[in-house]
């Protein structure tokens, strides 16, 4: 009856395995910020690079948290992050890109 200690979590959004992953909740966090900063910053044609740096290393470390994430809660976090920064860089690259201006 291993079923009737441990609680059913399988149909969560959220569901979590109990343990603490410090590591993959930081890069959780940063994806998303970046994510949100990059996408809101998009919204202005002066901040292009601003825009494109942070959708670019928001995508890398988006990448790298959904290789060595676990559970649902930190994929579902990470693919809201990689959204909205690909987004942010794809605009920002529309913009004048990662250089623009600075180079040639």
């Amino acid at each position: 009856m291993a079923q009737a200690v441990h609680p059913t979590i399988a149909g969560s959004l959220f569901a979590t395995d109990g343990k603490a992953r410090p590591l993959q909740d930081a890069l959780m966090a940063i994806t998303l910020v970046l994510g949100l900063l990059s996408f809101i910053t998009s919204f202005f044609h002066s901040l292009h690079l601003l825009t494109s740096w942070t959708g670019l290393v928001g995508l890398a470390v988006g990448v790298y948290g959904q290789w060595i994430s676990i559970t649902t809660r930190e994929r579902f976090g990470l693919i809201l992050g990689l959204g909205a920064a690909g987004v942010g860089f794809l605009i920002g690259m529309a913009h004048g890109g990662l250089f623009g201006g600075l180079v040639g």
